[in-house]
């Protein structure tokens, strides 16, 4: 049977040469970058080579680069780092309602210690608007934090605009960019952005490592003490193993970005094509053109989205129905209730994300099979066999994406 991974939003195969690479700092090259004897520079040169290639990689000054375990423990860093490090300016933070739980949650801690959260609205497409982060600020607003794209639609935020709005206003601006560093163009610099996280699993690199970018002259606290690491930001013995994996994964990342981003919205393109022509009822989530290259979200009337994966599955393709990280939740997706969608239709929905290995076989594959599904778990719903009008030849203005 095929195997099929259309599931890189989630997590990416770590590539041959950056495993090789990170082999080689764990058994021959295995010294603490920390160490002064002739192991620990070997180790402590392959680092700061590294922070190099991430800087490269962001447009950012190598010391604005601090390595870290993944996104996650990034946006913590960033926003718990600035909120206590300004909190005598003011206690006032901004995001939006579609932001991964790694910056929900952080909010949601801060809110319970003092600090006031706005949770900004999205259009339908699951965007931000400009005007309404203006509109949102006070005098009391030390931070605006806005996902650079969605993790589960894949659209693409005005950045520069809203980091540009921050600059301005003198308010810090942090956009967790794990969807979009390494598989998008990003540079700090000209996009006004003051914090950035990374995460080294979603551009080919080893799960367990990331990076905070902070612009230098930001203020803001370490979150985690101990020793003197990372220029006393970030305590803990530093992972050479997988920072060397990262450097590289985000030098590929860089090199091919241009030709790889090309061949997988072609594919991407085709999938949003095919399915809005061929299937009845079927819903297109995300921004139609402000998207990541290799996303595709679509919502499908009267199917629920876990039986569609787990028939998919049976047929060797790996999808996803939203964010990886609330994958063993009952609940329906926060980014699609956000966009105004219903329980039940964010229930239906799909998520291919499409990576560089991905081929036209594979996609053609899908558009075969994912039909054939669609028809099966549909004549098993009462609910569409008792709607009025859903002929497959004609199927309703309201829910097909033209």
């Amino acid at each position: 049977m095929k195997r099929i991974y259309f599931d890189h939003s989630a997590t990416t195969p770590v590539d041959k040469d950056v495993a090789k690479l990170v082999l080689e700092y764990m058994t021959d090259k295995f010294g603490n970058a920390s160490s002064i004897h002739s192991f620990g520079r070997e180790a402590r040169r392959a680092v700061e080579e590294s922070r190099e290639k991430v800087a490269a990689l962001l447009g950012a000054e190598n010391n604005e680069i601090f390595f870290t375990s993944g996104g996650t423990e990034g946006d913590n860093f960033a926003i718990k780092g600035v909120a206590y490090a300004n909190r005598k300016k003011g206690n006032h933070i901004i995001t939006s309602s579609i932001e991964h739980h790694a910056v929900l949650h952080t909010c949601e801690y801060l809110a319970k210690n003092g600090f006031e959260i706005t949770y900004l609205p999205v259009d339908e497409y699951g965007m931000v608007n400009v005007e309404d982060v203006k509109n949102a600020i006070t005098d009391k607003t030390i931070l605006i934090s806005v996902m650079y794209a969605n993790n589960e639609v894949g659209t693409i935020q005005p950045i520069k605009e809203i980091g540009a709005l921050a600059k301005a206003r003198g308010i810090y601006f942090h956009t967790d960019a794990v969807q979009a560093a390494g598989n998008y163009p990003i540079n700090v610099k000209d996009e006004n952005i003051d914090l950035l996280t990374m995460s080294g699993h979603k551009l080919y690199g080893p799960k367990g490592t990331g990076a905070l970018y902070i612009r230098r002259g930001v203020r803001i606290e370490p979150v985690q003490h101990g020793g003197a690491h990372e220029r006393n930001m970030r305590a803990g013995t530093e992972n050479a193993p997988g920072i060397v994996g990262l450097g590289l994964a985000c030098e590929i990342a860089k090199r091919e970005m241009n030709e790889k981003n090309s061949r997988i919205a072609a594919l991407r393109d085709k999938i949003i094509r095919e399915v809005t022509a061929k299937i009845p009822h079927a819903k297109l989530n995300g921004h139609p053109t402000l998207r990541l290259p290799g996303n595709v979200n679509f919502s499908f009337l009267y199917v629920e989205g876990e039986s569609l994966l787990l028939n998919l599955d049976m047929k060797g393709i790996a999808a996803s129905s939203g964010s990886a990280c609330t994958s063993g939740s009952l609940d329906p997706s926060h980014v699609l209730l956000a966009m105004g969608l219903t329980h039940e239709v964010a229930h239906g929905s799909l998520r291919v994300t499409l990576g560089r290995g991905n081929t036209e076989e594979e996609v053609d594959y899908l558009l075969e099979v994912l039909p054939e599904i669609l028809d099966r778990l549909r004549a098993m719903s009462p609910l569409y066999g008792e709607s009025a009008n859903l002929k497959p030849a004609n199927p309703c203005s309201t829910c097909h994406v033209h």
